[in-house]
C-alpha cells in the first residue's frame, strides 16, 4: 500500500494525466475538427500513464538497493517494458483500425510519451538527489 510520501513524486504525472483526459473529454469537438480521434487520445493517454507508472515504480524500488547495478538494470528493464508494451499497443490499434488509423492521434500520443518521460525522469532525479543527501 502506498503512503502519502510515496505518492509525492507521482503528483505531477497524475496531474498531467487528469488534465489531459479532461482536455480530451471537454475538447472532443475541437479535436475532431483538427482530425484527431479523441477516443484514441484518451486510450493512448491511459496506456501511456499506466506504463509510465509501472516503469516509475520499478525504477523507484531499485533506488533502495545499495548496489548501483540494480538501478541500471531497472532503467534498462523499464525501457524495454515501455518499448514493447507501447509497440504492441500501437500494433494492436493499427491492426484493429486497419485503414481508419488516425495518424494525427498516433503522432500526438508519441508527443505524450515524451511528456510523460520528462516527468518520470525528473521525478526519479529528485528521488536520486534525496538519496545522495540522505
Amino acid at each position: 500500500m502506498m503512503n502519502q510520501s510515496s505518492l509525492r513524486p507521482l503528483r505531477p504525472m497524475i496531474l498531467v494525466f487528469i488534465l489531459l483526459n479532461a482536455l480530451f473529454l471537454s475538447g472532443k469537438s475541437w479535436l475532431i475538427k483538427k482530425g484527431i480521434d479523441p477516443d484514441v487520445m484518451i486510450i493512448g493517454n491511459m496506456v501511456l500513464f499506466l506504463v509510465m507508472l509501472v516503469s516509475f515504480l520499478l525504477t523507484k524500488r531499485s533506488l533502495q538497493s545499495k548496489n548501483p547495478n540494480v538501478f541500471v538494470r531497472a532503467m534498462y528493464g523499464s525501457f524495454l517494458i515501455k518499448f514493447f508494451i507501447l509497440a504492441i499497443a500501437a500494433f494492436v490499434y493499427i491492426i484493429v483500425a486497419k485503414k481508419d488509423v488516425n495518424k494525427p492521434a498516433l503522432i500526438t500520443c508519441m508527443g505524450l510519451y515524451i511528456l510523460y518521460t520528462v516527468f518520470e525522469v525528473s521525478s526519479l532525479l529528485k528521488l536520486l538527489k534525496q538519496k545522495k543527501n540522505g
